[in-house]
C-alpha cells in the first residue's frame, strides 16, 4: 500500500472518529473513502466495522473513566441493538456488489434529507429528566436502529442520538457516552458476521482504525470538557460537513 494512501486513510479516520464520538456521520466519510481506494462496496462496508469497533473501545472507556457512562445500567440498551445488528449484518452479506452499491447510494441520499431536516430538531438537552425505566417501545426502536447499524451503519449515530435524547431523556453528553457504548457492543457482533463471510480487508481496516481511535479519544475528551452546549455546536458542524460531502463538493 502506497504511503499517501496510508496517510489518507489515517486522516479520514481521524475526522471520522471525532465526528462519530461527538455527533455522528463519520462513516459517511470513511465508507466512501474505502470504496474510492478500490474495495468492493460490500467489503468496504465490512471493513469499516474494524475502525468503528476500535474507536468505540477508546471513546467508551474514556467516558467510563470520567464516570459519564454507567455500565451497570446502560448495558440494557445495547441488548436489543446488538440482536438487531446481527440480523442486519446477516442481511448485508447476502447482497452482491452491484446491489450493495445501489443501496449505499440510496442511503446516502436519504441521509442527506435526514441530516438537513431531522436530527437537529431532536437535539434538545433534557438534563435532570433522565428516565429510570426503559419502555418496550424504546427497545423496539433500538432493535430497528441496531438492524440498520449492522446492515449499513451510515448516519446511525444521528438515529441513536435522536432516540436517546427523545426517548430516554438523556442530555447530549450522556447521550454520546451511551451511543458509543451501544455501537461498541453491536459492532463487535456484526463484525464477526462480516469476517465469517470474508467481507473484511484487515490491512485497510486497521490503518483506518489508527485514525479513528485517535479521533475518538479527542472527541470523548472534547465532549466531557465541553458539555452539552458545545457538543450541540459540533453536531451542527458535523451535519454541515456531511451535507457538503453528500452534495459532492469534495
Amino acid at each position: 500500500m502506497e504511503w499517501y494512501i496510508v496517510l489518507s486513510l489515517i486522516g479520514v479516520g481521524l475526522v471520522a472518529g471525532f465526528l462519530n464520538t461527538v455527533a455522528g456521520g463519520g462513516s459517511m466519510l470513511s465508507l466512501p473513502m474505502l470504496m474510492f481506494l478500490g474495495l468492493p462496496a460490500n467489503v468496504a462496508n465490512g471493513t469499516n466495522r474494524i475502525a468503528l469497533f476500535l474507536q468505540s473501545i477508546i471513546s467508551a472507556n474514556t467516558f467510563r473513566r470520567s464516570k459519564v457512562l454507567d455500565l451497570k445500567k446502560d448495558y440494557r440498551l445495547a441488548v436489543p441493538a446488538t440482536i438487531g445488528s446481527v440480523f442486519g449484518a446477516m442481511f448485508a452479506v447476502e447482497l452482491n456488489e452491484a446491489v450493495m452499491r445501489k443501496v449505499i447510494a440510496v442511503v446516502m441520499v436519504v441521509m442527506l434529507f435526514m441530516v438537513i431536516f431531522r436530527p437537529e430538531s431532536k437535539m434538545r438537552a433534557n438534563a435532570g429528566c433522565e428516565s429510570s425505566k426503559h419502555s418496550v417501545l424504546q427497545y423496539i426502536i433500538l432493535f430497528i436502529v441496531g438492524f440498520y447499524g449492522g446492515f449499513i451503519q451510515l448516519g446511525v449515530g444521528f438515529l441513536l442520538i435522536a432516540g436517546l435524547v427523545w426517548g430516554c431523556g438523556y442530555d447530549l453528553v450522556k447521550t454520546n457516552a451511551v451511543k458509543v457504548f451501544i455501537i461498541l457492543i453491536y459492532t463487535a457482533f456484526a463484525l464477526i458476521v462480516y469476517i465469517w463471510n470474508r467481507q473484511v480487508d484487515f490491512a485497510s481496516g486497521l490503518i483506518l482504525a489508527t485514525g479513528n481511535m485517535t479521533g475518538a479519544w479527542l472527541g470523548a475528551k472534547f465532549t466531557i470538557k465541553g458539555g452539552a452546549k458545545y457538543v450541540r455546536y459540533v453536531l451542527i458542524v458535523a451535519l454541515v460537513i456531511v451535507t457538503i460531502k453528500l452534495l459532492g463538493v469534495f
